[in-house]
């Protein structure tokens, strides 16, 4: 495990490298500061491998502002369950079809992320999923292919990301490497290499991943 999470934190460098150096280059038009949690709301859905990766920065908090945001996400999985009774641990969403993931995450939905500090910050932001470290700028391939063609309305209001070569980074490669990784990871956790389970960051911190039995009705 220990060797998967060594690669995981590598790929992630890289995305936070993309992310820097487009910063770098286009000052102007990204607006993206420490403390902006604009795009912090909604209800995210996240890789295993994210969640698990994030509740390794979560264990590391001082006890009471854990207990503050488990109370938080347990209020979350609440609202969850009056639409997916069912919804239980541990918490993985690939029983029921993607398109059924949108009842539990709507698009008006504003509420911040249980991981914010009053201060706007991320309370474990070395440990945030791939998905915020990749919100915000569209995502170029750097054969040309937009493989995300959204961004944060505070960037780029008077330009046109698409059109930034500079924004390009090969994420073709990236997003094949995170699928490898994640099966090398359900190996080391779960004795199967798996392609696919998914989960909510409220639900994420709230999985017991010592007692991998939870996870036996997946690994059939």
């Amino acid at each position: 495990m220990e060797e998967v999470l060594v690669k995981w934190r590598i790929l992630l460098d890289k995305i936070d490298a993309w992310f820097s150096r487009s910063m770098e280059l286009y000052p102007e038009s990204i607006a993206c500061r420490s403390g902006c949690s604009a795009c912090c709301r909604s209800t995210f859905d996240i890789t295993l491998l994210d969640a698990y990766y994030l509740k390794l920065g979560f264990d590391q908090l001082p006890e009471a502002t854990r207990e503050r945001v488990l109370a938080k996400c347990r209020e979350r999985l609440d609202l969850m369950r009056e639409m997916w009774p069912e919804f239980d641990h541990p918490y993985l969403l690939n029983y029921r079809d993607e398109e059924e993931w949108d009842e539990l995450m709507p698009d008006e939905d504003e509420t911040p992320c249980v991981l914010l500090g009053k201060d706007g910050r991320c309370l474990v932001y070395h440990y945030r999923p791939m998905t915020c470290r990749l919100h915000g700028i569209p995502l170029i391939d750097t054969g040309g292919e937009v493989m995300h063609d959204e961004w944060c309305t505070m960037n780029f209001t008077d330009s046109d990301p698409l059109q930034m070569d500079g924004l390009k980074a090969p994420f073709d490669a990236m997003l094949r490497e995170e699928v490898a990784l994640f099966r090398e990871f359900t190996a080391a956790l779960l004795g199967k290499r798996m392609s696919e389970l998914d989960t909510f960051i409220p639900t994420a911190l709230l999985i017991d991943f010592e007692n991998c039995d939870t996870f036996k009705d997946w690994i059939k």
